[in-house]
């Protein structure tokens, strides 16, 4: 007995996979705009919230690849299940990492010491890049409607997870 798939829910999960793809891309590239064009710099936490989407992008792209050379069914609803898996990743990253910012609980070690000015000692910026310390994950650089960046990426993982998840388990 063969599996056949209905075309339509093939190129559902493919515009499932490609929406997921754009969005996460375009998830990772605020935070990545917030650091190099607003001057915003991102702690041991933020860096670590960025990888569900480093490997998120790509293995999504990869869904939308199979879904289009219609490749068997199973392989696009696992790598959309587990990109739904990343961002449910992203969710608890994001969840701690406001918990840590709004003072529910402890952050890590390594990420306590507060940032201040760089002193260059009159030498070159260079020669001042191995003493920098990167702000503390306790303190939200920016609030937007009273969320951090953090808290943004909690709802915006969520929502990720749920459409990859939605898409993984549609009956064919």
């Amino acid at each position: 007995m063969t599996a056949t798939v209905n075309p339509d829910t093939g190129r559902q999960r493919m515009r499932a996979a490609l929406f997921l793809a754009v969005a996460m891309a375009a998830t990772v590239g605020s935070a990545l705009a917030f650091q190099y064009i607003g001057g915003y710099i991102p702690c041991h936490l933020c860096l670590e919230q960025r990888t569900p989407y480093y490997i998120g992008v790509p293995l999504m792209l990869l869904a939308v690849l199979a879904s289009v050379l219609s490749a068997p069914a199973w392989l696009t609803r696992g790598l959309l299940a587990v990109g739904g898996l990343l961002m449910v990743y992203g969710l608890y990253l994001g969840v701690y990492h406001s918990g840590v910012e709004w003072a529910w609980w402890q952050g890590p070690a390594d990420c306590t010491a507060g940032a201040g000015p760089v002193d260059t000692g009159g030498k070159g910026v260079l020669d001042a890049l191995d003493k920098f310390v990167p702000p503390s994950c306790d303190k939200a650089a920016l609030r937007i409607l009273g969320l951090s960046l953090a808290g943004w990426n909690a709802i915006a993982s969520f929502v990720l997870a749920v459409v990859a998840f939605r898409s993984a388990l549609a009956r064919d």
